[in-house]
């Protein structure tokens, strides 16, 4: 299965144009798989066992990495490839676009007022983490996009002709319907937060 690999990995990748574009957006959503697992986990165990803000954030971006790594790792190793030879693949292929999605949901996390102290059965949890995974997608995909145009990034792993995970169409399904449940529960919670704060105010108002 080495030789297949060897026989794909003279394939050019585009460096321009849309189908730089495609290809990126291919890497970003296989990337985005292994963050999403990682992070929510990391999300529902920090939060069912009542960590802090910053250790619940810590454990969820450890996972992301180990998720993120390990769906690209796992294909390598099953075609043969050697251990030493797929961590450097790794590590070049998904570190950088990890580490984006990770700041941007994280901060998107912290900034949604409620969003880290809601509770596992609360909507509000599920929705600003839906929406802000999308959201760290949506960053990491110039970041994709560069990389690979450079030869770096995803395009080291698209030289061994390797490919795994969940197809790019059914994780871009996801990621929409994600964004309409998440971008859903965030206005709502605003649209319910306005009339209560407007009755506050009238009632300071008063005499």
């Amino acid at each position: 299965m080495q030789e297949a690999a060897h026989d794909h990995q003279h394939q050019a990748m585009p460096t321009s144009g849309g189908a730089l574009t495609r290809v990126a957006l291919s890497a970003t959503l296989h990337c985005l798989t292994g963050c999403a697992i990682g992070e929510v986990l990391g999300m529902i165990i920090g939060t069912a066992l009542g960590f802090s803000d910053l250790g619940t954030i810590a454990l969820a971006v450890a996972l992301a990495f180990v998720f993120g790594y390990g769906l690209t790792s796992l294909p390598l190793l099953r075609a043969g490839l050697a251990l030493g030879v797929v961590v450097p693949i790794a590590l070049a292929s998904d570190t950088l676009s990890i580490a984006v999605m990770e700041i941007v949901d994280n901060g998107i996390m912290l900034l949604v007022p409620g969003a880290m102290e809601a509770g596992l059965d609360n909507v509000l949890f599920w929705g600003a983490l839906s929406f802000a995974l999308v959201i760290a997608g949506l960053f990491a995909l110039p970041v994709n996009r560069w990389l690979i145009a450079r030869g770096k990034g995803h395009a080291v792993v698209h030289e061994t002709g390797i490919h795994g995970g969940l197809p790019p169409r059914v994780v871009g399904i996801a990621a929409a319907i994600a964004f309409v449940f998440g971008s859903s529960v965030l206005i709502a919670e605003l649209v319910d937060d306005e009339p209560a704060g407007g009755h506050s105010a009238a009632i300071v108002r008063s005499p």
